[in-house]
């Protein structure tokens, strides 16, 4: 149900699509007598989508989650693991075309290489299904995956493949369940730094302790908060990035599946 829900409700809470769902709603609305309404619904969502495309909407939403983690410390020690959460490849196209087709978040598969070769004993997990709302078993982020990793140079049996999760908290769930992680060992998390508060939270939930490796950033720092977009896509694209993640983190502390709304390094 949940994971229902979140393809279903959440997507229509996503501001691209509500917006111009009220947009509609005032047409209609034009030819009735309540054209009032109709204009004044057009009016909002006119003024809201320019709002979110070309403000800096977007990039306040983004920075508090993107700087909720520091970049991880290489000073800490050697790794026993990394974690790598899917998002990065788009199974459907990929299974089409034959080849790995990568999304805007590619930084978290080039991440994960560069930490495999910098950490040649490390363990490789690479957690990620399909996210479709009804899939079957023929298009895995995680069978591309694999071999990306290899071309890439990661030998085979450093590779673990995870392709059943479609969300962040079965990643965390079925990460777990595959490596049974033990007392002392270190493992690190790669995933963007826009979605680390939550796969921290889903991951403290599931029992498995992990190191924050934030990559992908969409935000430059404090300097580019007030900063306009000149394309209204790039605006509306941060926004709906940044509303997607503040949806699915009330979601899932109100479900229970974080501790704390707001995951961050301070808690246990």
């Amino acid at each position: 149900m949940f994971f229902a829900l979140s393809k279903t409700l959440g997507v229509m809470l996503l501001p691209t699509n509500l917006l111009i769902g009220l947009g509609i709603a005032g047409l209609i609305l034009l030819f009735t007598r309540f054209a009032w309404a109709g204009r004044r619904l057009l009016i909002a969502s006119i003024a809201l989508l320019a709002i979110c495309g070309f403000s800096p909407l977007g990039n306040l939403m983004l920075y508090p989650l993107e700087a909720r983690f520091p970049p991880w410390d290489d000073t800490r020690g050697v790794p026993d693991g990394v974690v790598v959460l899917g998002g990065s490849i788009e199974p459907d196209l990929s299974a089409a075309r034959g080849t790995a087709v990568f999304t805007g978040s590619v930084d978290r598969i080039i991440a994960a290489a560069a930490l495999a070769h910098r950490y040649p004993q490390a363990r490789i997990v690479f957690s990620g299904g399909s996210a479709n709302l009804v899939s079957d078993d023929a298009a895995k982020e995680a069978d591309t995956a694999r071999a990306v990793f290899e071309r890439l140079g990661i030998a085979k049996d450093r590779l673990l493949m995870e392709r059943q999760s479609r969300n962040t908290l079965e990643n965390a769930e079925f990460s777990k369940a595959m490596l049974n992680p033990k007392p002392g060992e270190k493992w690190l998390l790669v995933t963007s730094a826009y979605h680390m508060p939550r796969s921290v939270g889903a991951f403290r939930r599931a029992g498995f302790t992990v190191e924050p490796y934030p990559v992908d950033w969409r935000t430059g720092g404090p300097r580019e908060l007030m900063k306009f977009s000149i394309y209204a896509l790039d605006g509306l694209g941060r926004v709906e990035t940044a509303m997607r993640e503040w949806i699915g983190l009330s979601a899932y502390w109100i479900t229970g599946k974080t501790a704390v709304f707001l995951p961050g390094p301070a808690e246990p």
